[in-house]
């Protein structure tokens, strides 16, 4: 498809439910005893394999409506082996956080996963769990993995690498392990899994740079409210930020500290950020954001920054190429394990349209120029960040932007397209 350039962007929108929040209000919701109601659940290709694995560890999930389910928990052990293996399709949140669960459940449980995903490694995951008492089987550190539930012992394990999968993985095994579990984290990443446990009745202790579990008795947690997922309202902030005269309003979207470093670099960057209507819901900060274009100057990502807004990166990107001076993104290795090498794979993308951009081992160099890169055609490489990364592109150009794969956008965000030509007015402004 191509993505035609705009004049401006303005509205007020929402957008589907925390994909972060989702995976987890399914896969702990199962783990409790009584029913979990998830309402404003974000529906996508990811969030649904999830749905669809669950199911077949036989719990019963009803679809009250497109984005409400009640999920009927089986209790801390009450999952069962299937009869064949679990497809995780394209979700590397499900396939890591699930191992940690099913690390302690009897039976033997085979994950499996789409192309991409039987590329990404598991070996930060399966390291951990190991010394744990984790009985795991993979060939070549990638999926397919067979997991045979064990009993399990709570250790305190050092992050190598900055990681929220990772964490969430030992924490929710740390659920039927003896003992203490605990994970030390270099930075801080995001805490939906602590917030939810506790939510659920977990005892969770944090401190600065660790978190700890005490496996529990039985788990409770009768209702989820999803915010709007920062990661898929992140494209339409960075359009009204891009072009000039525009204005994006998004309700309800989850303000978790740990989740939005995009809004802090936008506003560094000089575009006008506006937060507003802030509360609190099941322990989520939930708020409404505006973004006002304004000229914009480079900026310097580091390492400590990167696990906020980690899947923002690739705008961040893109808002570089049209900043004042140059624009630094480091401590961004993580890219390289994502749906695709996201640093190569922005690197071509933003290089085939025009943008002055270099990759790095960990990241980006950006040369901005403040004036609308003349399009051209993207190749979104299976990655729907990818895709919406074309889709704004194509916006700010100034010829348009073809995006091969653009389809692949209804892993997160299936009606992502159609939202984003609801906010746009035609034409080139001069």
């Amino acid at each position: 498809m191509k993505q035609l350039p705009a004049a401006q962007v303005h509205g007020h929108i929402g957008v589907p439910g925390d994909k972060s929040v989702s995976h987890r209000a399914l896969l702990i919701g199962a783990l409790t005893e009584g029913t979990t109601r998830v309402t404003r659940w974000g529906r996508g290709g990811d969030t649904e394999s999830t749905l669809r694995v669950v199911r077949q560890l036989g719990v019963e999930v009803v679809e009250e409506d497109v984005d409400t389910l009640v999920v009927h928990g089986v209790g801390l052990r009450g999952l069962r082996a299937p009869d064949g293996p679990l497809d995780c399709g394209n979700a590397g949140t499900l396939a890591r956080l699930v191992s940690g669960i099913l690390a302690f459940h009897d039976g033997r449980f085979t994950l499996t996963g789409d192309e991409s995903l039987s590329g990404r490694p598991m070996g930060r995951v399966t390291k951990p769990l190991s010394e744990m008492g984790a009985r795991l089987e993979t060939e070549t550190g990638t999926l397919p993995l067979t997991i045979e539930g064990t009993a399990l012992t709570g250790i305190e394990y050092a992050l190598p690498v900055a990681s929220a999968q990772v964490k969430s993985a030992v924490l929710l095994a740390g659920l039927g392990a003896t003992g203490t579990t605990t994970v030390i984290e270099p930075t801080a990443t995001r805490d939906h899994t602590e917030l939810m446990l506790e939510a659920a009745g977990a005892k969770v202790v944090r401190r600065p740079g660790l978190v700890s579990v005490e496996a529990p008795t039985r788990l409770s947690l009768p209702e989820v409210l999803v915010p709007g997922d920062i990661s898929s309202a992140a494209p339409f902030l960075v359009a009204a930020a891009l072009i000039p005269g525009s204005s994006v309003t998004v309700h309800d979207l989850g303000l978790n500290p740990r989740r939005v470093g995009l809004l802090d670099v936008l506003e560094r960057m000089g575009a006008r950020v506006a937060i507003f209507d802030k509360r609190r819901i099941a322990g989520e900060l939930i708020g409404s954001v505006e973004v006002s274009a304004q000229p914009l100057t480079a900026t310097r990502i580091e390492a400590a920054e990167v696990p906020t807004l980690v899947d923002e990166l690739p705008l961040v990107a893109l808002l570089g190429a049209f900043a004042r001076g140059t624009t630094w993104v480091n401590g961004a290795e993580e890219l390289r394990a994502k749906e695709s090498d996201r640093i190569e794979t922005v690197t071509d993308a933003l290089r085939a349209i025009g943008v002055r951009i270099e990759s790095r081992p960990d990241g980006w160099k950006i040369r901005g120029v403040p004036a609308r890169p003349r399009g051209g055609k993207i190749d979104a490489a299976g990655d729907h960040r990818i895709a919406m990364l074309g889709a704004i592109a194509g916006l700010v150009s100034s010829e348009g932007v073809t995006i091969q794969g653009a389809e692949s956008v209804a892993i997160s965000f299936p009606g992502f397209f159609d939202l984003l030509e609801s906010l746009k007015q035609e034409g080139v402004s001069q």
